[in-house]
């Protein structure tokens, strides 16, 4: 059988291909302080600071932020740099299947980028499903300029109380928030779990518009972590009674690092009786960015790593999240934290 084309003759040129549409872009510089653009269409970019606020460098936050761009997908941003005005930028759900939690995501990059491709906007529509909704956080970096432990943890911190503050109008339950790290990400993670009362009281001067607003997340995502407050070479901080649910994963052997950092705070947690302290240690799998034998790297993310257990960490998550009770309708009471007034309760260890 034929194709119906006599063999050999010649056929017409196919037409060009169009250019890509709705490539994402910087946003426009001003005078005004910079307004970054939503990395995945239809989400509310919100700053994280008012313009004039003492956290912000003033001399350059009018500077526009900067995107890698996937060479392969066009309108893929893998990663940003040239953060001086953070912000958030949430995507909610739908009402018939809004289950009120959110989740606040922090990328990793080791402060020198921050990988909103695979460690952010691959969440949107993965949490969508679940009917939680996602909010993805753009801090400041070290290769920027700035302190992670002040500058960029204080950020975490304020996406949380920002996120609470606006909760009704983004049908959120303000007790179903909660933040997730990754790599350098899980360093602001880690800690907005037990600093947050010293940030709250920090901040509570009666002309910020969030004072007397909680940062305390209700639930912490701990993913690949880099170093946590209580890795060996840190004075540990006091762990409030009233920490927050934390699940952790990383790799095992080949990611023993970041492996060794997890294990660090689940032992705080685990050794004070902590409830709902979830950790999974694969024994195959490396951190993000490592080379491989071919000569690819590594992926985060939710990337499937050629189908080894790692690949699914993802459905371990949102197996703890709906034993927690974090997957039923807004304003339920959840185990979660049923279980945190029982420990506040109970005599300390």
């Amino acid at each position: 059988m034929t194709s119906g084309r006599a063999q050999n003759t010649p056929r017409a040129a196919l037409p060009p291909l169009p250019a890509p549409l709705g490539v994402p872009k910087p946003g426009p510089v001003n005078d005004a302080p910079y307004a970054p653009l939503p990395i995945v269409p239809g989400g509310v970019v919100v700053p994280l600071y008012p313009p004039g606020s003492t956290f912000l460098k003033a001399e350059r936050v009018r500077e526009a932020e900067q995107y890698s761009m996937s060479q392969a997908v066009p309108g893929r941003i893998n990663s940003i740099v040239n953060i001086h005005n953070p912000s958030i930028e949430v995507h909610m759900v739908d009402r018939g299947l809004n289950t009120g939690a959110a989740v606040i995501l922090v990328a990793g990059g080791g402060h020198n980028t921050l990988n909103v491709g695979t460690e952010s906007a691959d969440f949107v529509p993965f949490f969508y499903n679940y009917g939680v909704n996602t909010i993805i956080l753009r801090n400041r970096l070290r290769k920027d300029g700035y302190d992670v432990q002040k500058d960029a943890v204080n950020d975490a911190l304020q996406a949380i109380r920002l996120v609470r503050a606006y909760a009704k109008e983004w049908g959120i339950d303000p007790n179903k928030i909660g933040i997730m790290g990754f790599s350098a990400g899980a360093e602001l993670a880690a800690p907005s779990a037990v600093l947050f009362a010293d940030f709250d009281k920090k901040n509570s001067d009666p002309g910020d518009p969030l004072a007397g607003i909680s940062s305390r997340p209700d639930f912490v995502g701990i993913v690949y972590p880099g170093p946590t407050p209580f890795a060996r070479n840190r004075t540990a901080p006091p762990i409030p009674r009233n920490v927050p649910p934390a699940f952790l994963v990383c790799g095992g052997s080949g990611d023993r690092v970041h492996a060794v950092w997890a294990m660090e705070y689940f032992t705080a947690m685990l050794a004070i009786g902590v409830p709902n302290i979830e950790m999974h240690i694969y024994g195959n799998g490396r951190h993000p960015g490592d080379a491989l034998p071919d000569g690819s790297r590594m992926t985060g993310g939710l990337t499937d790593r050629n189908a080894i257990p790692l690949g699914t960490w993802q459905y371990r998550y949102i197996e703890w999240f709906r034993d927690l009770g974090f997957l039923q309708k807004p304003g339920v009471e959840t185990k979660a934290a049923k279980d945190i007034a029982a420990f506040v309760n109970s005599p300390a260890r």
